[in-house]
This record gives structure tokens, sequence and C-alpha cells, in this order.
């Protein structure tokens, strides 16, 4: 069982329940998954090798197979076409998204440079939180030469807690080091 889950289960759930006053374990809020994404960019045309390897650095940082994700329509501008591969995608959920999360706070955020807590202006109103690196080097997977893709990716934490002040104070319990405070 990873660590982050029973924290969550012995820590976590109690301390939840005497903040907002929940008599029932079950209502207090939880990650339901984390999405992990990223998009092959412009390179996406260059051949199907660029996106084998963005899928390959995937795999390796979540440890699941990603999906491709296809563009839904044309757009001329950006020399686009439907049904092109333009992101891959990964789902997590259950102890692969609990084990993702634990490297990300444990290794993943302390290594990144010059960092000082995330923002908490990623949450979308409903208690989910998006969180952006421009670069995949801070991921202890990548081998140096992946880091010449330039890959940026885009990490969901869904939860199902029903306001941002309630999916803060999850994501803080299971030690996300927010560095501003959220207006409520």
């Amino acid at each position: 069982m990873a660590v982050l889950l029973s924290h969550y289960r012995t820590a976590v759930i109690p301390a939840l329940q005497k903040e907002f006053g929940y008599s029932n374990a079950l209502a207090v809020p939880r990650v339901l998954k984390v999405i992990v994404q990223a998009g092959v960019g412009k390179r996406s045309k260059d051949g199907a090798e660029h996106n084998e390897r963005t899928m390959q650095l995937l795999a390796r940082i979540t440890g699941q197979k990603p999906a491709p994700r296809a563009a839904r329509k044309s757009i001329a501008g950006f020399k686009m076409r439907e049904g092109m591969i333009v992101g891959m995608q990964v789902t997590l959920r259950g102890a692969r998204m609990y084990d993702f999360l634990e490297r990300l706070l444990t290794v993943v955020l302390p290594r990144t440079r010059d960092f000082h807590g995330v923002s908490a202006q990623g949450f979308d109103g409903r208690g989910n939180y998006s969180l952006g690196f421009p670069e995949v080097n801070a991921f202890p997977e990548v081998n140096p030469e992946d880091i010449e893709l330039g890959q940026g990716l885009q990490i969901t934490v869904t939860t199902n807690a029903r306001t941002n002040a309630r999916g803060v104070a999850l994501l803080k319990a299971l030690g996300f080091p927010f560095r501003d405070v959220l207006k409520k």
C-alpha cells in the first residue's frame, strides 16, 4: 500500500471530518483520478517516431501506457488535420495514482528549479486542480536524451470535493505545498 494512501486513511480523513463536520468518513473528499497529458506539438507532423518517443516518455513517468489523442477538427492555421495525433494522455486511478502523487510530492516538485511551492490558482471552481510543467527534466525517470524533446506536461488532479476550499484542504492535507492562499 502506498504511504500516501495510508496517510489519507489514518490522518487526512479524521482531520477533514473534524474541520468540515462530516459525520460519515465516506463523505470526506478524496482524489478520484490523476490525468497526465502531453501535447506532441509541431513535431507530430514529422512522423510517428516523435509520437513513439513521447509515448515511451509518458509510460516511463507514469508506469502506464498512454492513449493517443487525435484532433477533432482541421485548423489550417496550425497545419492540423482532423484525426492527426496532437497529444498523449494517461489516466491513473487506485494504487498507481497514489504512487504517482507520492513521487510528485516527494521527488519531482522539490527537484524543480527555483521551487517555492505550487500556485493555488490552478483550481477550477469544483475542487479539481491542474498543474503544468514546462519541461520534464524534474522527473527522475527522464533520460538526458529525452530532454531534447522539450516536452511539457499537464497534471490534473480530479477530486470529488465540490468547492475549491474543500479541494485546497484535501490537497494541503495530502502534502501539496501551496505558496499562496486561495481567496474564498
